[in-house]
C-alpha cells in the first residue's frame, strides 16, 4: 500500500481508500493512479471485501490531475504523453466503472478534473455539503482526459455537460444532485457515515446478484434496448448459475432471513 492511498477496514465487508496528498489537494499523480489500480485489482481478488468506498484526506477529495507531472511525459513527444498521461487515467476510469463490486465516492471537498471524472465513474456519490466540483481543464487549454468528455454527457445530458466542459466553472453540490452527478448531499460531518450505510445497503446482499447488477447496468448503458436485453439475459444466467437466487426465494416464501452462499 502506498502512502499516497490509505486503506482501512470500515467492517461489514466495506473497504475505505482514501487519497492522502492533502499538500497538494490530493492531485493525481501517477504513484497515486497506480496505487489506486493496483489496490482495486486486490480488493477484486478478495472475497471478504464487498464494496469500495473512496474519499480524501483534507480540503479535497481530488484536485485534479498532477498538472508538473503530466507535463514532463510530453518531452519524449505526443505518443509518449498520451500514453504514459491520457491512457493512464482512462484505464483507472475504466476499472472504477465496470468494477464487480459497488465502488462509491464520498466527495469531501474539491473535485475538480481527473477528481471529478473519479466522481463520473462511480457507482454512487455521496457529497459533501461543502463539495464542489468541476471540469477545469478548459482552464489550462485542454480538454478532459479521463473519460470526462464521454461520461458526463451520458450523466447529466450533452448541454449540461457541455456548458461544465467549455466554461470550466465549478458547480456546487446541489448543483451537481440536481444534474444527476451526486446520489445525496449531506452534512460534512455525516459523510462517511452516510457512505457506510449507503454500501451496507449493499453488502447485505448476495455478491453475485450484486456483480450481475453492476455488470448489467454499465455494459447495457450505451447499448441498444435489445443489445441491452440481450446482456441483461446473459448476466441473470450468470446470477442463476449460482445458488442464491434459489436461497433468496426459498427464505422469501419461508419468512426468513437468506444466508448467501460468500457468507
Amino acid at each position: 500500500m502506498s502512502e499516497l492511498l490509505l486503506r482501512s477496514v470500515a467492517g461489514d465487508g466495506i473497504a475505505l481508500l482514501t487519497f492522502n496528498r492533502p499538500e497538494k489537494l490530493n492531485a493525481l499523480n501517477y504513484r497515486l493512479i497506480d496505487a489506486l489500480v493496483a489496490e482495486l485489482r486486490a480488493i477484486e481478488r478478495e472475497p471478504a471485501v464487498r464494496a469500495v468506498i473512496l474519499t480524501g484526506v483534507g480540503r479535497a477529495f481530488s484536485a485534479g490531475a498532477d498538472i508538473a507531472e503530466f507535463r514532463e511525459s510530453f518531452s519524449d513527444g505526443v505518443d509518449a504523453g498520451v500514453r504514459e498521461f491520457c491512457r493512464r487515467g482512462q484505464h483507472m476510469t475504466a476499472l472504477i466503472e465496470s468494477f464487480p463490486k459497488p465502488i462509491i465516492s464520498a466527495v469531501n471537498g474539491i473535485a475538480f478534473g481527473g477528481g471529478c471524472e473519479i466522481v463520473e465513474a462511480t457507482h454512487v456519490t455521496i457529497a459533501a455539503t461543502s463539495a464542489t466540483f468541476g471540469k477545469a481543464e478548459i482552464k489550462l487549454g485542454m480538454m478532459p482526459t479521463f473519460g470526462g468528455t464521454q461520461r458526463l454527457p451520458r450523466l447529466i445530458g450533452r448541454k449540461r455537460a457541455l456548458r461544465a466542459i467549455l466554461s470550466g466553472e465549478p458547480f456546487d453540490a446541489a448543483c451537481a444532485r440536481e444534474f444527476g452527478l451526486v446520489t445525496d448531499v449531506v452534512p460534512d460531518e455525516q459523510l462517511l457515515g452516510t457512505a457506510l450505510a449507503t454500501a451496507r445497503s449493499f453488502t447485505r446482499h448476495s455478491a453475485v446478484a450484486l456483480r450481475t447488477c453492476l455488470a448489467a447496468v454499465t455494459r447495457g448503458l450505451n447499448a441498444t434496448i435489445d443489445e441491452g436485453l440481450w446482456i441483461e439475459a446473459n448476466q441473470f444466467a450468470v446470477n442463476a448459475a449460482g445458488d442464491d437466487w434459489r436461497e433468496g426465494t426459498a427464505a422469501f416464501v419461508e419468512k426468513r432471513a437468506a444466508h448467501w452462499s460468500d457468507r
